[in-house]
């Protein structure tokens, strides 16, 4: 497929232009990075490929992701990412790494290019990150919420069908495949068989304030670690605990995936084959 075409079928079908995100901490400062992306932070990342014969989807283009996708010895492949940087958990520093200048080299010399779409898939819709996670857990979406920003909500409020938060905490770790966390700031019942979820890295007091508001009690997301360096995390255990919301963490990256596997659907009808390459999660995350 002409990548021109696929690159405007994807700000099309994702409304890139009513979209912001901020990217600025990433090193720009190559020739390797599409220009627009310099200042928009979101859609081609590195342009090196004029016909797409393959899509590899991936949570994080983490060296190891690009390692695979070198090591198939392949060209004229779009990878495809819900992030613009790698990610390793840590408990003190800044998780997020760019991708290596001698990586972004090999991916331009094998005619690789790179496209994110962070808050456009994070957005409610049909392949959103909280949308696809609740698919996988086999929920109900009822309705989005999570306002983050003037055009984006990024979260669903769902029926379950089952009563204890114990049991949904059970739901989302064998969904995941690994453990999962709980902090239980409230009643072992799940009130009304309500429940929230905001994928990835949504630990934030905001998101607190609405569930209260909306009288839920019950919360899915990543990332949920209170980490002493980044106050909004330990506002965001206070505010839970003062309502309490019960809080269920399953990593950034495993509540993520999800979309990012079902992206593979989404370039199969357009008519291009994708396949998803599995990523690493991190239980440092909870």
């Amino acid at each position: 497929m002409d990548s021109r075409s696929l690159y405007r079928k994807l700000e099309l079908d994702f409304n890139l232009k009513d979209m912001k995100d901020d990217w600025s901490f990433m090193s720009l400062d190559n020739d390797f990075i599409f220009p627009e992306f310099k200042s928009r932070y979101m859609g081609l990342v590195a342009d090196n490929a004029e016909q797409i014969r393959k899509v590899y989807t991936a949570t994080f283009p983490d060296r190891a992701i690009l390692d695979e996708i070198f090591k198939r010895n392949e060209t004229d492949v779009l990878l495809f990412a819900h992030h613009a940087m790698g990610y390793i958990a840590s408990d003190e520093g800044f998780p997020f790494h760019d991708i290596p200048l001698d990586y972004l080299r090999e991916m331009k010399k094998r005619r690789i290019s790179f496209y994110m779409l962070h808050t456009p898939l994070d957005q409610y819709g049909e392949y959103s990150t909280s949308v696809s996670l609740a698919k996988a857990l086999g929920l109900r979406i009822v309705e989005p919420f999570c306002q983050y920003d003037g055009h984006t909500q990024v979260g669903v409020i769902c029926q379950a069908g089952m009563s204890s938060v114990l049991e949904l905490k059970d739901l989302v770790a064998r969904t995941v495949g690994h453990d999962a966390k709980l902090y239980p700031y409230g009643e072992p019942s799940i009130k009304d068989g309500r429940v929230a979820i905001a994928a990835g890295g949504g630990s934030y007091p905001f998101v607190i304030t609405e569930l209260a508001q909306k009288d839920i009690h019950c919360y899915i997301t990543g990332f949920t670690k209170p980490l002493p360096h980044f106050e909004p995390t330990l506002e965001f255990h206070r505010l839970a605990g003062n309502h309490g919301v019960n809080v269920i963490g399953a990593t950034h990256y495993s509540t993520e995936k999800f979309a990012c596997m079902s992206m593979t659907g989404y370039f199969s009808r357009a008519g291009v084959p994708a396949e998803f390459l599995e990523g690493t999660w991190y239980l440092e995350d909870l």
